[in-house]
């Protein structure tokens, strides 16, 4: 009708936290799908073939899921420091651009569905004959990742792709001055080392067509449980510190930088006393070599617990740690409480202690216990890098504070009392 104006539509927009519980729901529909497509398969195979497949399946997928838990415990410190007064991203020296925890958290969530789907469909398609077809899924797994962080297109973040991957060249090859982000990201390697080892492992297999078969199993293979290249690349991480704090030490010429050395330098032997086993005769093994391994492990694991604490952490953080901007009732029960203190200290230690296990080439095949454990040491070094850049954080604060008040003029009255400016 004529002079009634018509009333505009309203768009109904989902809420924030209805979409949220949306995408929870289908998440949990997704993992149970995956579940049960994946226990029904394994359920179609001999028990004589099952074992030996499932640990095949779990050394191509158990890599990619702990890189998956890794990324969402970084953007947990992420979001934590957001909240606090802790100024992360001065402390790298990131660019404005830099990634969010809403942004990591939705890395960590693409590669948490991709990877059970792709070994999901692993198991379905291996348990119903489709050999070929299987050994497809992890290569074409790895291949499409590979090429997503390498890509040099302005698409998943190319920025934050580049920092990472130059700061892994910096890593491998510290030819100029060590930066915090390149020893705080090497720190991060040391803990993942057992999974750079199954990647190398699950390459290896790939390259020379040995997915979806059993003639991986063959400890004398190229690619086998004995092979020279899992002690190589399990103590590789821990060279690569070495190699930076001698390059600290010739910058600097600090001798604390040569005592951590020496820290990454008593890992050498644990890795490689222990890989000693499938190359000498048992009882050699278990009267000389043995011993020599647990000494060896204790040293180091003591070691870098002292060193956690007495020189990353520096004690005195632990009072004033978490110091948000908007307290909130879980940062008050975390601020200033004796509870934290003992938490941290007994469950680095306790974790400490377990690296041994996670890290000795000869008790790989316990390969669900070593998953649990290094998943274990990624939350310990999640709780590692809270205290670590907070530390790092005060003490840039410290810098800046002297640096302003040594950069102030001099007050009247310390003019006054100058004796230089007084002519007798």
């Amino acid at each position: 009708m004529k002079g009634v104006s018509a009333i505009p539509a309203v768009a109904i927009i989902p809420s924030p936290l209805f979409l949220w519980r949306v995408k929870v729901i289908l998440f949990l529909l997704w993992g149970l799908c995956c579940c049960k497509i994946g226990w029904d398969s394994v359920m179609r195979m001999s028990v004589d073939l099952r074992d030996l497949f499932l640990y095949e399946a779990f050394l191509y997928y158990n890599p990619l899921l702990l890189v998956a838990l890794m990324i969402w415990l970084w953007g947990v410190n992420l979001w934590v420091f957001a909240q606090s007064s802790v100024n992360y991203a001065k402390v790298f020296d990131l660019s404005q651009t830099h990634l969010s925890h809403r942004e990591i958290w939705r890395c960590a969530t693409w590669l948490t569905l991709v990877v059970p789907t792709s070994m999901t469909a692993y198991l379905y398609l291996y348990s119903h004959g489709e050999v070929s077809l299987a050994a497809s899924q992890p290569v074409l797994l790895y291949a499409i990742l590979l090429m997503i962080l390498l890509s040099p297109f302005d698409m998943f973040y190319l920025s934050s792709r580049f920092f990472f991957l130059r700061t892994m060249w910096r890593i491998a090859l510290p030819l100029q001055a060590i930066t915090f982000p390149d020893f705080f990201m090497a720190d991060i390697f040391t803990s993942m080392s057992k999974v750079f080892s199954d990647l190398e492992r699950s390459g290896c297999r790939m390259v020379h067509r040995q997915v979806a078969t059993i003639a991986w199993f063959e400890a004398d293979s190229i690619c086998g449980s004995h092979s020279v290249a899992i002690p190589l690349v399990l103590v590789l991480p821990y060279l690569c510190r070495f190699f930076q704090c001698l390059r600290q030490y010739k910058d600097t010429k600090e001798k604390t930088c040569l005592l951590n050395a020496l820290k990454y330098s008593t890992a050498v032997p644990v890795i490689f006393l222990s890989a000693l086993k499938y190359h000498v005769f048992p009882d050699v093994w278990i009267s000389f070599y043995r011993p020599l391994w647990l000494i060896s492990s204790v040293v180091n694991s003591l070691y870098s617990f002292y060193w956690d604490i007495k020189r990353d952490w520096d004690l005195s953080i632990l009072t004033r740690i978490f110091m948000f901007k908007n307290p909130s009732a879980w940062s008050n029960l975390l601020y200033g409480r004796s509870w934290v203190f003992y938490w941290v200290l007994g469950s680095n230690l306790i974790l400490r202690c377990t690296w041994t296990y996670k890290l000795s080439a000869h008790l790989r095949h316990n390969y669900l216990t070593v998953f649990a454990i290094t998943a274990l040491e990624m939350v310990r070094r999640f709780q590692w890098v809270f205290f670590r850049v907070e530390n790092e954080w005060n003490k840039m604060t410290a810098k800046q504070n002297f640096e302003l008040s040594s950069d102030m003029p001099p007050s009247e009255s310390d003019r006054l009392l100058d004796s230089n400016s007084h002519k007798v």
